[in-house]
């Protein structure tokens, strides 16, 4: 859910695509992103915030579990805004309108009209969604993410039989290249495979005759790390 500078992305698992399809689960799905758009993302408040039918979003969801007969569950949410500027929302492969297995959204800082932002936060997004970038810029990456990688480009480097300084500079090349591949701003966008995201960016700007930020994305991909 978008409104102006501000975007909502929530994510509702149900255990078959069957209760995917039904609409009373779409119309909770729809409505529990509303209210996380007007009241935040902190889980706890959201299962406490009142429906437009009086029933709080933990009622609502019990009493979908009770009448559709299969267990359901509100797992996060994330709210998006900007001071100024746009939101832009793309759902990849939507099942119905703002509803599927891969929602992003781009908040985009700019004092540029919607004719820029929009189109710019779309490619983006669509960007996102086949990229699956891990963070906004390198120094936003999980540092166990990169310890791990680090420890992989260890073992893979001392098999080499090399001096321990040549081994350690290999190490430091494949993590920064880890870093560059999986942080937003460094990836080039899918749409021609060379130009940086930042670049994109940046270009939209000055051809706009503006600065345009890329602030932060969302990109919720339907049952990512839940335990089978």
């Amino acid at each position: 859910a978008v409104a102006g500078p501000k975007g909502a992305a929530v994510e509702v698992n149900s255990e078959t695509d069957f209760v995917a399809k039904n609409d009373q689960f779409q119309a909770f799905v729809r409505e529990v992103t509303q209210l996380a758009l007007e009241n935040g993302d902190d889980m706890d408040a959201l299962r406490g915030a009142k429906m437009p039918s009086g029933k709080t979003v933990e009622e609502a969801l019990t009493n979908n579990i009770a009448t559709i007969g299969e267990n359901q569950s509100l797992r996060r949410a994330r709210v998006l805004s900007v001071a100024k500027g746009a939101v832009v929302p793309y759902v990849h492969n939507a099942a119905a309108p703002g509803l599927g297995k891969i929602g992003v959204l781009v908040a985009l800082e700019s004092d540029a009209g919607a004719d820029v932002l929009e189109p710019l936060g779309k490619q983006i997004a669509m960007h996102i969604a086949a990229a699956f970038p891990l963070a906004l810029d390198e120094s936003g990456l999980d540092a166990d993410i990169l310890e791990r990688e680090r420890a992989i480009a260890t073992e893979k480097a001392a098999e080499s039989g090399k001096p321990a300084d040549i081994i350690a500079k290999m190490v430091e090349g494949s993590v920064k290249k880890f870093a560059k591949e999986n942080a937003l701003l460094s990836q080039p966008i899918v749409m021609d495979g060379k130009t940086p995201v930042v670049d994109v960016v940046a270009k939209a700007g000055k051809d706009a005759g503006t600065t345009i930020t890329l602030k932060d994305y969302v990109r919720f991909q339907l049952g990512e790390g839940i335990e089978k």
